[in-house]
């Protein structure tokens, strides 16, 4: 009989082995990386372009120029374009981040011929028509201002601004004026200047075969495509945030108060960054974690409380979130800060450290079981500008690191005086 009064046991993975994408290089230099694995007729296809935030004129230019790639080409009406996808049973997302942007489709492999030919022309030739951009403005103004009632939107974008300054990308506070300036020139001139084939690499993931890869490179890969055929720079930008520690703002109707706290910290490329992620895992990062453990089950301050590691290029950020009400801000904090007392101060048990190992690998093959998470894990490898050596380093972090070094972490990285805190709500106590 089963004893469901026992756990089961706990069995550590062995050697993690990531399995690397095949590289073809197309007759117009652009890579396909393929990962083919998987029963299914399902293609998977990423294009990542290089261009984002980073490089960005305008506030709102890189997103826009991406988002608009769906609402109109020489071909195809906004409309054709939803339709002919839908028909087919595919799936196009659009995304942009700090150095990137992406265009993923997922598509029946018995359809590639048509929706191939859909995104062909969304990527070659989109038009930026200025009917269907003020819609598009309008419905993200509209959403933009319903999020700027809720506290915890505004805490979060606030935090950013307070570590990074205005100037900087990630510190710029977006306000209605910038979607305003967005116009159909000011994304053409993003486009022309960034999506072309110099700057494009080719994801492929699910059941590939030479057909696929056939027509993939009949549409992108024979002749080059774009203008410019520069690739992007690499942009560096200082963080100038503002003097002093805390911020509190004033949000009629909040039913609670959300609050934000963060720091500089560090990116992936630092040699203490995989050794950090377990020590921010213990702090917040899990569901039995140091905060969640006394603020939420013994202190009772906040339903739910976390920290991360948000890389960024250049520093990252350690940021901490909750909700709670008035009377409970600054209790709630001040426990915050006595949790990263004592992880300076003493050393961690290794019954818990082993806890948080065992979360973290778990986790980390649950990121690489699919082929499709095998695809994001090395698009992430390709956007952070890291190389393969990254996949065995974070098994080797989680396992080698002792209490002793999270002590050490801990004095040099989570700094209480560095800690930056933003309140937003209704009252204060």
């Amino acid at each position: 009989m089963l004893d469901i009064t026992m756990p089961p046991v706990i069995c550590k993975p062995g050697q993690l082995l990531v399995r690397e994408p095949e590289c073809v290089r197309m007759p117009n230099g652009v890579p396909v990386y393929v990962f083919n694995a998987g029963d299914g007729d399902v293609v998977r296809i990423d294009l990542l372009f290089e261009g984002g935030r980073w490089h960005q004129e305008l506030p709102l230019q890189a997103l826009f120029a991406n988002r608009m790639l769906r609402e109109g080409t020489m071909r195809f009406s906004s409309g054709e374009i939803a339709e002919r996808l839908d028909y087919y049973g595919a799936w196009l997302e659009l995304a942009s981040a700090a150095e990137y942007t992406y265009l993923t489709l997922y598509s029946l492999g018995k359809y590639l011929p048509e929706t191939l030919a859909v995104l062909e022309s969304v990527v070659k030739e989109p038009v930026f028509p200025e009917k269907e951009l003020k819609v598009v403005l309008e419905t993200n103004i509209r959403q933009f201002l319903v999020n700027s009632s809720k506290a915890e939107f505004v805490a979060g974008r606030s935090l950013m601004n307070f570590l990074y300054g205005e100037a900087h990308p990630a510190g710029h506070v977006l306000c209605e004026e910038d979607y305003r300036r967005i116009t159909p020139e000011a994304l053409q001139r993003f486009y022309a200047r960034y999506y072309h084939s110099a700057g494009c690499s080719i994801y492929l993931a699910g059941r590939i075969d030479g057909e696929c890869l056939r027509l993939v490179e009949e549409h992108f890969g024979r002749e080059p495509f774009g203008n410019g055929f520069r690739r992007a720079d690499k942009r560096c930008f200082q963080p100038f945030g503002e003097i002093g520690r805390t911020r509190f703002l004033k949000r009629k109707g909040a039913t609670q108060n959300a609050v934000r706290m963060g720091m500089l910290s560090l990116n992936q490329h630092h040699p203490d960054y995989l050794k950090l992620r377990v020590l921010v895992t213990l702090f917040g990062g899990y569901f039995g974690s140091r905060l969640m453990s006394n603020i939420r089950e013994r202190k009772g301050y906040t339903y739910g409380i976390s920290a991360a590691l948000l890389p960024y290029p250049g520093e990252g950020v350690l940021t901490i979130s909750a909700d709670t009400t008035p009377g409970n801000v600054r209790p709630l904090w001040q426990e915050v800060y006595k949790e990263m007392d004592r992880l300076c101060e003493e050393r961690v048990p290794e019954e818990e450290l082993d806890r948080v190992r065992n979360y973290m690998l778990g986790e980390m093959c649950r990121s690489y079981e699919s082929v499709f998470s095998l695809s994001d894990a090395w698009i992430f490898i390709r956007i952070s500008g890291l190389d393969k050596s990254y996949f065995t380093g974070i098994p080797q972090a989680i396992e080698a690191v002792t209490p002793d070094e999270l002590q050490v972490l801990a004095q040099k990285y989570l700094c209480k005086e560095n800690l930056k805190v933003v309140v937003c709500g209704e009252n204060f106590s």
